[in-house]
């Protein structure tokens, strides 16, 4: 597995693995179809595409793209103010998945936040995703906030 910088005409894999994958950026208890995600996952990527302070990292398997992670290093903690790398959205193939990719990407992120001197590496994930919750944990990521959530209407 190797990681490297998304290059321009990386952009059509980004966005077809991340229209796909974004289903599961969202918990149980905010149902959207899957066009609303996808097209918020294409406002994401525009949003970090279009800035100087991102970096998108593409894993690949034998030449192969797998997998994504889209950091941002300009954006501060919104409580703290303070300097802060934010993984903005990471995704691999269903296929890849249990593969070292998203371990490598995660890797590459927080290699290019210690480079910048950033103090913190962040992420947000949904509750219902077990699968990357664990990853995440097992790459020294602890959970410090919680959003909490009230459903007022089916």
């Amino acid at each position: 597995m190797t990681v490297r910088r998304a290059l321009a005409g990386d952009a059509a894999f980004i966005l077809s693995l991340g229209s796909i994958t974004a289903q599961t950026s969202v918990s149980r208890i905010r149902p959207a179809g899957i066009e609303m995600v996808a097209a918020s996952f294409r406002q994401l990527f525009e949003f970090c595409r279009g800035r100087a302070g991102s970096v998108t990292f593409v894993a690949e398997d034998d030449g192969r793209s797998v997998g994504f992670a889209m950091l941002l290093v300009d954006v501060p903690d919104e409580v703290t103010q303070s300097r802060q790398g934010f993984i903005a959205y990471m995704a691999v193939e269903p296929a890849a998945r249990r593969s070292g990719a998203g371990r490598a990407l995660l890797a590459a992120a927080e290699e290019e936040a210690r480079r910048l001197g950033l103090p913190h590496l962040s992420l947000m994930v949904s509750n219902d995703n077990a699968a990357a919750r664990a990853l995440y944990a097992a790459s020294g990521f602890v959970d410090e906030r919680t959003l909490m959530t009230k459903q007022l209407a089916p």
